[in-house]
């Protein structure tokens, strides 16, 4: 899932694999703007099938915590 996330990351901003790091956060670190976290959690929910809800998704702030909240979704299923 990890893995996964960080390649699909890395689509949406221009960084490494490598520099992508479970304590990155999003904006600050990696370059996102909010245009690009919502964008890429359109392609999360496609990738995953699962269904992100938006005020959840606010409050991510790091990979790892994207990360988590994905196999929680995926665990729903």
């Amino acid at each position: 899932m990890f893995n996964k996330l960080v390649d699909i990351i890395c689509e949406y901003v221009e960084v490494e694999p490598e520099n992508v790091k479970p304590e990155s956060r999003f904006i600050e670190d990696l370059g996102f703007t909010s245009f690009d976290f919502m964008s890429m959690l359109g392609e999360l929910e496609d990738e995953f099938d699962v269904e992100i809800d938006q005020t959840k998704a606010v409050d991510i702030r790091t990979v790892q915590e994207a990360a988590d909240y994905l196999e929680t979704l995926a665990s729903e299923e």
